[in-house]
């Protein structure tokens, strides 16, 4: 039988402060998005899609938008902090919801120090003992290891003093990057702007890779990482004012005034091109604009050396000092987000409960060490940005897929709650935006699919520790209910394994079965039994309101 919970059953993160407005919640999605993705997009998908690379833009920012559509909903119901994690647990229980919980952290936990890595390589343009090339690739030196460190450890005390002081600081960085981002558009319109790029028939065309070139666009171009900030929305949402309003402005208004941004970003950025840079098609154009730029890499800093080129010197040299402050900003907000998915994880009982421990500022203060630490661990194996920002983004894309599932359980469960945003649609929408995660984590290719899938087995090892060791007072793992994580993730190693994406490499062990048209139709229908899984097997009205009304003990949760 479904019962009502009262709105405030699970809305009431006592211990958080609710100090973020409408504005602060907002510009702390805008601020996520536009990170160092921008700095790179434009030029990796113009060189993998052509002119068509603005569909790719398109496409992503729908797939996207599907997905956030079923977190504005959630989100509202359950103004809580760090609800990603936290709403599998009400639908699914802690199974389910230490599976989602440790792919998000996995990404969010890594997006900081990657970010600050973004910064200190365009820093290096005027500091250069900070990364030196290896590889082909820029890595950190040793003393710019400590200073990446540095960077870390001012993102947790800037995140120390409270929310209130991180929304004021972040409010300022968030005008400043769309102010950058929209004069660069305005300039590379107002250059000399090359309308016939876009259809040139010497070049392929306005779509000279087809499809394919257009759909791989989106995984590998940094297409999707350049809009994955839009749910901080939903995960600083215990500490809104008035999160019924101000969540789906922050989802839908941060992906939408973004999505407008990067798409005339494209278009300017295609537009401004000398023709030289495309002679030898849009395949070859980082390598042939290495001439033209005086020998400079254009893959370093794509958009200022298109100014240079362009003789718009000015331009180059705030895209300089944005270069820093994007991705510094964008890591400031990602250490927020880690400590408050830690903060949820601890809250689910699934991981040690001092991580959800706060100081009298309402700051998960263990969660905000650990963040710390673990970013610095991962500058060892991954010391530059190039490394890793595949893996970060089939990880956070992964860990969408429970959004949509979750809600249209919880619509069974709980149909008298209080929504103060419904999605329309039926099961349409959250159909869509489970397939859309799952097709996206399929173009992200083989070769990352599959250590996404070793680094989730180490997270069940963790887990098994954690239940024979350290677990002795975490609730019981509600198995039966989140069991349809293993064959989801499983049968998505399986998909990717057989695919060619992001093209088939024979030194990367995939086998090139499924094409284009063969793997969207194979997603399609494992992404609806997977939704039926997992909606035959949810938690039932009287289990989930158990999960739902969960004592805490705040005097637990307080730290000394």
């Amino acid at each position: 039988m479904s019962t009502e919970i009262p709105a405030l059953a699970v809305g009431d993160d006592r211990r958080l402060k609710r100090h973020i407005g409408l504005i602060g919640l907002l510009f702390t999605a805008v601020g996520s998005i536009i990170g160092s993705g921008w700095l790179f997009g434009a030029m990796n998908a113009a060189e993998q899609a052509g002119p068509a690379s603005i569909i790719s833009w398109i496409i992503a920012a729908i797939m996207i938008l599907f997905i956030g559509l079923t977190y504005a909903e959630l989100g509202t119901m359950f103004p809580v902090s760090g609800g990603v994690v936290r709403f599998p647990h009400y639908a699914f229980g802690s199974f389910a919801s230490y599976t989602s919980g440790w792919i998000t952290w996995l990404a969010v936990a890594s997006t900081a120090p990657i970010e600050a890595e973004a910064a200190l390589q365009y820093a290096t343009t005027y500091i250069p003992w900070l990364m030196v090339k290896q590889g082909g690739s820029p890595v950190l030196t040793t003393p710019g290891f400590f200073v990446a460190c540095a960077l870390l450890l001012l993102f947790c005390i800037i995140n120390m003093f409270g929310i209130r002081w991180f929304a004021r600081i972040n409010n300022a960085l968030v005008w400043w990057k769309i102010g950058i981002i929209c004069i660069v558009v305005i300039a590379l319109f107002s250059a000399d702007f090359h309308s016939g790029h876009f259809a040139h028939p010497a070049h392929g065309g306005f779509m000279p890779m087809g499809w394919h070139g257009v759909f791989s666009a989106i995984a590998t171009a940094g297409i999707v990482f350049s809009y994955l900030g839009f749910r901080q929305g939903v995960e600083l949402a215990g500490e809104t004012d008035n999160p019924q309003r101000n969540i789906p402005i922050a989802i839908l208004g941060s992906l939408g005034m973004c999505a407008l941004i990067y798409i005339a970003l494209q278009v300017a950025f295609i537009g401004a091109l000398p023709e030289s840079a495309i002679a030898h098609g849009w395949a070859h154009l980082g390598d042939a604009f290495k001439g033209i730029a005086g020998g400079e890499s254009l893959s370093y800093s794509p958009l200022a050396t298109l100014a240079t080129t362009l003789g718009l010197t000015w331009l180059a040299t705030l895209l300089y000092i944005d270069a820093f402050i994007s991705p510094a900003d964008t890591g400031l907000i990602y250490t927020t987000l880690t400590s408050r998915l830690s903060y949820a994880m601890g809250r689910n009982g699934n991981a040690p409960k001092s991580l959800a421990k706060v100081n009298d500022r309402g700051v998960p203060w263990i969660s905000l060490i650990l963040s710390f630490f673990v970013g610095v661990i991962f500058f060892l194996p991954f010391p530059g940005w190039a490394q890793f920002v595949g893996f970060v983004t089939s990880a956070t894309v992964l860990s969408f897929g429970s959004g949509p599932l979750t809600m249209m359980a919880l619509r069974k469960e709980l149909p008298g709650h209080k929504r103060p945003f419904r999605l329309g649609g039926g099961w349409s929408i959250p159909y869509l935006a489970f397939f859309s995660s799952n097709l996206i984590v399929f173009w992200s290719g083989w070769d990352v699919v599959w250590k996404l899938m070793a680094t989730v087995l180490l997270g069940f090892i963790l887990l098994a520790v954690h239940e024979t060791g350290w677990g002795k007072h975490t609730p019981k793992l509600d198995f039966r209910s989140g069991f349809w994580v293993l064959p989801w993730l499983a049968g998505l190693t399986i998909i990717s394994w057989l695919g060619r994406y992001p093209e088939l490499d024979k030194h990367a062990g995939n086998l090139g079965i499924l094409e284009l048209g063969s793997g969207v139709m194979v997603i399609a229908v494992f992404s609806a039994l997977i939704m039926w899984l997992a909606h035959a097997y949810r938690l039932r009205g009287t289990q989930v309101t158990q999960h739902l009304n969960e004592h805490w003990d705040d005097d637990a949760m307080k730290g000394a």
